[in-house]
């Protein structure tokens, strides 16, 4: 999971509001970065957070302004979680309405890469729950909101996690990586 959180814990504003990210040039540099290291072999999605990046990634300004990363998103098998998505207009996209847990089961049997989730905080804590996610990526922005989404709403028992990296940025953000403990 690799998810942007305020430094008081919140994923987005109380309407969706995402204009907080501190993102720049040393940010997109990472962005490829992982992309060409740790490139996962399936991305997943809330429905929110894949209506936002369909709406963006398939376009020939994100292909114009960052090609590595629209290539990798527009390629990359996608798979969204939606009771209400009908049907799937970006590429490589697979729709699931069932129940998430059992679905993400299935798919973690299946042979391949890893899967991503990105943003998607509803997704991620019902994961988190169930102990679905194997690694958290969090990158911490410098900047407190007061009121938002929490990254980790409804998450209702304790998680015990390993720090197993950390990165620090020119603008303030600090990437923290932990993996579950057994």
């Amino acid at each position: 999971m690799f998810n942007m959180m305020t430094l008081d814990g919140f994923f987005s504003g109380l309407n969706g509001e995402l204009n907080w990210h501190n993102t720049d040039d040393e940010f997109q540099e990472f962005a490829i970065e992982q992309i060409k290291t740790n490139g996962a072999g399936m991305i997943i999605f809330g429905r929110r957070t894949y209506e936002f990046m369909e709406a963006f990634w398939p376009t020939e300004e994100a292909k114009k302004t960052d090609p590595i990363t629209a290539e990798y998103m527009n390629s990359t098998p996608k798979v969204v979680f939606s009771r209400t998505l009908a049907k799937a207009t970006w590429d490589n996209t697979k729709i699931i309405n069932g129940d998430v847990v059992e679905a993400i089961l299935n798919l973690k049997k299946e042979p391949g890469k890893d899967m991503i989730i990105f943003g998607s905080a509803n997704l991620c804590s019902t994961l988190t729950s169930h102990g679905l996610i194997d690694e958290y990526s969090i990158m911490v922005n410098p900047v407190v909101l007061g009121k938002g989404v929490p990254l980790f709403q409804n998450v209702d028992k304790k998680l015990d996690l390993k720090l197993i990296k950390t990165r620090i940025f020119k603008n303030g953000n600090v990437l923290l990586s932990y993996v579950r403990k057994a």
